[in-house]
């Protein structure tokens, strides 16, 4: 069933900038969004994927409500978004990694007492669902700690069970690590995976770190100016931009390097200590037989090509 859809949905903004020649403003039209059409099933984890200015966060905002389309109808819950009716508003939630829902000088503990009594949280549920979420994220000594007091990750990870404590059906997520340290951003990943998982909430995530969307989005979305380009499953959106392996060989001695440059294949170069090949896969049988006859298999490795290569590919076409 299709919990979230968007028909021809466009959002345009004017700018007026002064024309120092004719000595006055000229109104200048940007289209942030184009005639996107998408539809989500429930219990969806989607990646949203684009360059800056694409279009991805305004896009959930206009989903969220919070900006109105300039043409086009969209549906969620089968509420129209920018209604903003109160049985819709929830049923959501929206987290964006550069604001602060919480309040800046309360510990988080009373601001998710405010939260309470905003979404009309029953005491039983309310218990539940925090203890939950602070033993998921292990912040229990943070519920105390004021905001401004706080880190960034930690900062992250209250404004995250801030956003499930009333059980919403529909969260977006415009990039919830950034800024993050490795660890932050990892524990961040396996909670949203274990509650999309365990709840069956839809969820759909904008973000600029390829590993988010490795380890959480089966399918992705790509924008660029406004414009979807890809709407499908990650491993066929590598299937049909990288179509190819790439094998790396661990080079330990100058007699290794002499080896790897009589290997009689084209594409390959020696960068840090490693001989990398690029190959089709279905060339790949030959050189692989031909790699392994020189060099021991554990200094080979073969893998896809980065996603991040894909992406920036793609943008460049």
């Amino acid at each position: 069933m299709n919990i979230i859809t968007a028909k021809n949905i466009s959002k345009s903004f004017v700018k007026s900038s002064f024309n120092w020649r004719r000595f006055c403003f000229d109104k200048v039209k940007t289209d942030a969004v184009k005639e996107l059409n998408l539809e989500i099933e429930e219990g969806e984890f989607v990646g949203f994927l684009g360059p800056n200015g694409a279009g991805k966060t305004t896009f959930l905002k206009m989903l969220s409500g919070i900006v109105y389309p300039t043409e086009g109808e969209a549906k969620v819950l089968g509420f129209t978004p920018w209604e903003r009716k109160n049985e819709y508003l929830h049923q959501i939630a929206i987290v964006m990694g550069q604001k602060n829902q919480l309040w800046w000088d309360l510990p988080a503990i009373d601001s998710y007492k405010m939260l309470k009594e905003v979404y009309e949280i029953d005491d039983q549920r309310f218990k539940k669902n925090l203890d939950f979420m602070v033993d998921a994220l292990n912040m229990r000594g943070l519920l105390t700690k004021r905001l401004r007091n706080m880190s960034l990750g930690e900062r992250m990870k209250c404004e995250l069970v801030a956003c499930f404590l009333h059980d919403p059906k529909v969260i977006f997520l415009d990039e919830p690590t950034i800024g993050l340290d490795v660890v932050s951003s990892q524990a961040i990943r396996k909670f949203l995976e274990d509650i999309n998982s365990e709840r069956k909430c839809t969820i759909i995530l904008t973000s600029h770190y390829i590993a988010d969307i490795e380890e959480l989005c089966k399918r992705v979305i790509i924008i660029n100016k406004g414009v979807k380009v890809y709407d499908g499953e990650l491993e066929k959106l590598k299937d049909r931009y990288a179509p190819e392996k790439v094998i790396e060989v661990f080079l330990s001695s100058l007699e290794d390097r002499e080896k790897f440059a009589h290997l009689p294949t084209r594409d390959k170069k020696i960068s840090e200590g490693k001989g990398i090949i690029t190959t089709s896969k279905k060339g790949l049988g030959s050189i692989v037989n031909q790699v392994f006859d020189t060099f021991p298999a554990e200094n080979v490795t073969i893998t896809d090509t980065e996603t991040e290569d894909i992406i920036r590919r793609i943008f460049n076409e």
